[in-house]
C-alpha cells in the first residue's frame, strides 16, 4: 500500500515526464496558433482599411477611385463633389469586399489552426464543397439577386434619385439600392421592393442629360412656316427665363410635323435638360407656347 506521499510523487513525476515529452510540442504548438491569429487580425485591418481608404471619399470630398464605369455616364452631373450614386456603389461594394476579406482570411487561419493541432482538414473540405453545392442548389434566386445587384452597381444602371422604369407598373424615383433589393417610390407614394433578380430591363431618365418633349396641335389650315417662326421665338424666350433657365443645357429645337391626326396636325418642340428636369421644363413651355400661338392666330381646330 502506498502512502499519500508516495502517489504525490508519482503523478509529479508524470507531470514532469509529460511536459518534457510533450511541453515544447505543445508550446511550439500554442505559439503558432497565437501569431497565427495575430497575422490574420492585422492583415484583415490592413485590407479593410485599404478598402475603406478606396471607397469612402476623404476629408477634401474626392471622388472614390473603385469602380468608376468604363465609361462615365454623367460626367457633367459630377462636378469636383463625389455624386450620391458613385459614393453609395462605393460604400456598397466596399461593405461587400469587407465581408469577403473577413471570411477568406479567418477560414484559412481556421484551417491553419487546425494543421497546427494536427488534425486532417480533408473531411473540411470535402463537407465545405457539400453544403456549398447544398446551399448552392437551395438558395439560387438569393445568389442571383445579389449578383444582379453586384453587376447593377458595377455597370451604374441607376442609383439612389435616379427616375427609373424598371417594368410594367414599377416607375419611380430610387430610394436605395442594396445587393439583392431596390426600392423605387412611384409617383403616387407607393414604395416598391424589387428584386435585383426579377429585374429584366433597366429604363433610366436621370443619366446623362434629357429631352424635354412638347407636342402642340394645329388646324389643317394653319400656315407651318409661320407658326415654326413663332415656337422658335417664343421657346428661345422662355428658355432665357427662370425658374428653367438653369434646367436646360441646349437651344430649344422646333423639330416640324410630328404627325397628322384626324383633327389637325401636330408639331413637335424639343429641348436637352438636365436629368430629371425635364418633366417640370415640359410643363412650362407648354403652358407659354400654347398661348403664344394662339395670340399668333393660330388655332388647335
Amino acid at each position: 500500500m502506498t502512502s499519500p506521499v508516495d502517489d504525490i510523487s508519482n503523478k509529479t513525476a508524470q507531470a514532469v515526464g509529460f511536459f518534457e515529452k510533450y511541453g515544447p510540442m505543445i508550446l511550439t504548438g500554442a505559439i503558432k496558433i497565437v501569431v497565427i491569429l495575430i497575422a490574420a487580425f492585422i492583415l484583415r485591418a490592413l485590407l479593410r482599411k485599404v478598402i475603406d481608404r478606396i471607397t469612402i471619399p476623404g476629408k477634401e470630398g474626392k471622388k472614390p477611385g473603385l469602380l468608376k464605369p468604363l465609361r462615365e455616364r454623367a460626367p457633367q452631373a459630377l462636378g469636383n463633389l463625389v455624386s450620391e450614386r458613385r459614393e453609395q456603389r462605393a460604400r456598397t461594394i466596399g461593405s461587400v469586399l469587407k465581408s469577403i476579406v473577413t471570411i477568406l482570411i479567418f477560414g484559412i487561419a481556421f484551417l491553419e489552426i487546425m494543421i497546427v493541432v494536427g488534425l486532417d482538414i480533408t473531411p473540411v473540405l470535402t463537407s465545405a464543397g457539400i453544403l456549398g453545392v447544398a446551399i448552392g442548389f437551395g438558395a439560387q434566386n438569393l445568389v442571383k439577386d445579389f449578383l444582379s445587384g453586384m453587376f447593377m452597381l458595377l455597370e451604374d444602371q441607376y442609383g439612389v434619385g435616379d427616375v427609373v422604369d424598371l417594368g410594367p407598373s414599377i416607375t419611380g424615383t430610387v430610394e436605395a439600392v442594396a445587393l439583392r433589393t431596390t426600392t423605387i417610390r412611384d409617383t403616387g407614394g407607393t414604395v416598391w421592393y424589387v428584386r435585383n433578380g426579377e429585374i429584366l430591363r433597366v429604363g433610366n431618365s436621370s443619366q446623362g442629360f434629357a429631352v424635354a418633349v412638347v407636342d402642340l396641335p394645329l388646324s389643317y389650315g394653319a400656315n407651318l412656316a409661320e407658326a415654326t417662326a413663332v415656337l422658335e421665338r417664343t421657346a428661345a424666350e422662355v428658355a432665357e427665363k427662370e425658374p428653367i433657365k438653369t434646367d436646360i443645357t441646349a437651344k430649344p429645337e422646333v423639330l416640324g410635323v410630328e404627325k397628322f391626326t384626324v383633327d389637325g396636325i401636330t408639331l413637335r418642340v424639343t429641348v436637352k435638360t438636365r436629368p430629371g428636369r425635364q418633366w417640370a421644363v415640359q410643363r412650362n413651355l407648354r403652358a407659354q407656347l400654347m398661348p403664344a400661338l394662339e395670340e399668333a392666330g393660330f388655332t388647335a381646330k
